[in-house]
């Protein structure tokens, strides 16, 4: 699995992409991270991966870990009914990602661009930003402008929400 994270590090270098990493013992849930007591390096993020009702529509949603997400009132104005957590299933085919691991950066994954990428928008406020790199290994900070350009490197539409 080390070279999913090292996709990761080449991709962002060859980006010439700033950016810290943090090695820790595996986490599943914020709270582990919140566990670990990383250093105040930036924003820690929370990645949601969402599906409609009819599960034609995906979702991929990073925001604050602090924020609370109301899943009716985002299907709402995203324009997709109810939203429901995707299944890990869904988790693989769509971002080649396992549980706990699920990040922006597995948007390199999704050749198809059949997932939705939302951010909250005060996440440009933030010093840095906290994601993991295809695994919950680790922690990459980078900047949102960071983020943002590698994004756009792999042609993914970056839409800011209010949440």
């Amino acid at each position: 699995m080390e070279d999913q994270k090292q996709r990761v590090y080449d991709a962002l270098d060859k980006l010439n992409i700033k950016y810290e990493v943090v090695e820790h013992e595996p986490v599943h849930t914020m709270e582990d991270m919140d566990r670990l007591r990383l250093p105040a390096k930036g924003t820690l993020c929370k990645n949601l991966f969402l599906r409609d009702a009819k599960g034609k529509r995906h979702f991929l949603v990073t925001c604050d870990e602090k924020k609370t997400v109301d899943l009716k009132s985002l299907g709402r104005a995203l324009g997709a009914g109810n939203l429901s957590f995707a299944s890990e299933e869904r988790l693989e085919q769509y971002l080649g990602l396992k549980q706990g691991s699920v990040s922006p950066f597995g948007l390199m994954n999704d050749a198809d661009h059949a997932v939705e990428f939302f951010i909250d928008k005060d996440l440009g406020r933030c010093k840095s930003l906290g994601i993991h790199p295809l695994e919950n290994t680790a922690t990459v900070f980078l900047s949102f402008k960071d983020l943002d350009k590698f994004l756009w490197n792999l042609d993914v539409d970056v839409m800011k929400i209010k949440l």
